[in-house]
């Protein structure tokens, strides 16, 4: 016979846009087949991102109990959609995109005072806070090597 395995948190993690959280997909599966009411962690999504810029993709880490309840931290947004933005590309199919072949398609630059300001903003995450400034630095221009934008000085 089968062990009955005890019951744990369970982790999801999600990418939605700051104050736009609804219960329509990704959201809405992705909690409902944990046993969340979708709905309330929209409400609270909400409320929780109302100061940001509408739109800009959050990530959120939402630990689900076995008594199905739940609590979620924000994170800062990614890297990705940060330099796309300090690099000033325009949206293709309604999407920010990087460089189709990365390495070299070049679709746009950001100076090191960007970067910085980028490492800054990824260093105030309480997960990275650990980290060397030099080191965050460096990942930030190896991300902008892998999304097409050239680093100038």
């Amino acid at each position: 016979m089968a062990r009955k395995q005890l019951a744990r948190e369970q982790v999801v993690k999600l990418i939605v846009g700051a104050g736009q959280a609804s219960p329509s997909p990704p959201v809405g599966p992705a909690l409902g087949s944990k046993g969340v009411k979708s709905i309330d962690f929209c409400k609270e999504f909400n409320a929780r991102t109302a100061h940001m810029t509408p739109g800009v993709p959050v990530p959120a880490r939402v630990t689900v109990r076995p008594d199905r309840s739940f609590h979620f931290e924000l994170r800062t947004p990614t890297t990705s959609y940060l330099l796309l933005q300090a690099a000033g590309v325009k949206e293709r199919k309604n999407k920010l995109r990087g460089g189709g072949a990365a390495g070299r398609e070049k679709i746009g630059e950001v100076s090191l005072k960007h970067v910085y300001d980028i490492a800054k903003i990824k260093q105030s995450e309480l997960r990275l806070s650990g980290l060397s400034l030099e080191g965050l630095c460096k990942s930030v221009i190896a991300q902008a090597r892998s999304c097409g934008i050239a680093v100038v000085p």
